[in-house]
């Protein structure tokens, strides 16, 4: 028995010791994966999975990237998501293959610690929206230096200064190689994952994502102006998907879908006041409408570009309700399909306006303008039905006659009518004239009494 109760209390002791072991918080690494042109989806997704790997407790987040590059304004915020992070955010350049091109660059600078997988590259950080040379065109200008070492004119020169200042600031930061930074923003130049490592461009390079957290464990990053040693060896790793809000964003601030958006919001707007009260084209249309406006809010548009799409819209819809045998709906359709050409900068990697779609909206753009002047051709060769001039030619019934005048009934209504040939009650006779509210007719020989 007292063997018993000493075995009782020891279970006691340890099941309290138990349960607070499985109670502890797992420690985790949140991976994000960035894959893709970065754009405000991609910003939205970043921003929301550090906070949520705060929230959840993670020791880090891991931002894993394969992309071209993409807008200035998302990258941007997703470096300021990154240095506002409470926590560790690591940058790995994954899988084999993967690129961490021009904005990519960037954002791998910003992270607290920089690895790649093997087989991958980074760099080409030129700003290619302002038209700057190729790397390796290294024709002299007229002072003796390359193309490639001096911008061309002093707007491209501000630009490129103000991107060479920002990499050099977060290389600096992160002490890291910012002679190789400002040459990937100058001359666009690119390295190898085995290259960056030795030039001091990233922190190592690593297999797998197992592999990069046995390294990265045990050194010594600044977060929040405070030194941390990373305890990585024994993470869980959670990846964060895409949900449907991201997707849903990215899908919207393509160029192409914002395009397809815009035209059918004006085409259902142009129903819908051609046929009031049909009610969905005019709700579909503002909708569409509303998303794609939305959507070139968020994206780099050209002034010119959306001048030219609102003055193909006007055009177009003018064409509608005063037809002018084409030559409105034309115009309109050459200036929207112009506009759709430049609306976006075709430099920028993942933002273009395809071509296909560019001839789909010429065609749709087309068609429209030619059921218009089918329409309105076939409209002008049809019989009038309405208004004085349908009177002219319609039978009329004879209700009482009396000296070359009296009544008829004509289309529903009695009418006073006069004529040079008698007639009699009961008789037919067809509608030559109107004279105000007096109708002339005469006998209708097709038809008897």
């Amino acid at each position: 028995m007292r063997a018993l109760a000493w075995f009782l209390l020891l279970a006691a002791g340890f099941v309290p010791a138990a349960a607070y072991a499985a109670a502890s918080p797992e420690r985790i690494a949140l991976v994000l994966d960035l894959d893709g042109a970065i754009g405000p989806a991609g910003a939205d997704y970043v921003a929301r999975g550090i906070a949520k790997a705060r929230a959840q407790g993670a020791a880090l987040v891991v931002l894993r990237i394969d992309t071209p590059g993409g807008l200035d304004t998302s990258m941007r915020e997703i470096i300021r998501d990154i240095l506002a992070a409470p926590l560790p955010v690591v940058c790995y350049v994954s899988p084999s293959g993967a690129r961490a091109a021009s904005a990519g660059t960037y954002i791998l600078y910003a992270c607290h610690v920089a690895a790649m997988a093997p087989g991958t590259n980074l760099g080409a950080a030129t700003p290619v929206a302002l038209g700057m040379p190729m790397p390796g065109d290294d024709r002299p200008k007229s002072d003796g230096k390359a193309d490639g070492e001096r911008p061309r004119d002093p707007m491209t020169a501000k630009v490129i200064n103000d991107a060479i200042a920002y990499i050099r600031a977060l290389a600096q930061l992160r002490e890291r190689n910012a002679d190789w930074a400002e040459q990937a923003v100058r001359t666009g130049a690119s390295l190898s994952a085995q290259d960056a490592a030795a030039q001091r461009v990233v922190d190592l390079v690593a297999r797998s994502l197992d592999e990069l957290l046995r390294q990265i464990d045990g050194r010594q990053v600044t977060v929040a102006d405070q030194q941390l040693v990373l305890r990585t060896a024994d993470l869980a790793v959670r990846v964060l998907e895409v949900d449907w809000r991201t997707r849903l964003l990215a899908a919207v601030t393509n160029p192409n879908v914002a395009l397809i958006l815009l035209m059918i919001g004006i085409y259902g707007l142009i129903f819908e006041f051609m046929s009031p009260g049909a009610v969905l084209p005019g709700t579909l249309g503002a909708i569409s409408l509303l998303v794609g406006l939305y959507a070139l809010a968020a994206l780099p548009t050209n002034h010119a570009g959306l001048g030219l799409l609102v003055l193909g819209i006007v055009l177009m819809v003018a064409e509608a309700f005063k037809p002018s045998m084409g030559i409105l709906g034309v115009g309109g359709a050459i200036a929207f399909v112009l506009g759709a050409a430049i609306l976006v900068d075709p430099d920028i990697p993942g933002f273009q306006v395809s071509r296909p779609m560019l001839y789909g909206t010429a065609a749709a753009s087309l068609g429209f303008v030619l059921l218009i002047l089918r329409l309105a051709v076939s409209s002008r060769r049809r019989k009038v039905v309405s208004g004085r001039e349908q009177m002219i030619g319609s039978v009329a019934r004879v209700q009482d006659w009396s000296a070359g005048a009296g009544h008829v009934l004509a289309q529903g209504e009695r009418w006073r009518a006069v004529s040079g040939t008698p007639l009699a009650p009961g008789q037919n006779a067809r509608v030559i004239a109107l004279d105000g509210l007096t109708l002339h007719v005469e006998p209708d020989d097709s038809s008897g009494r």
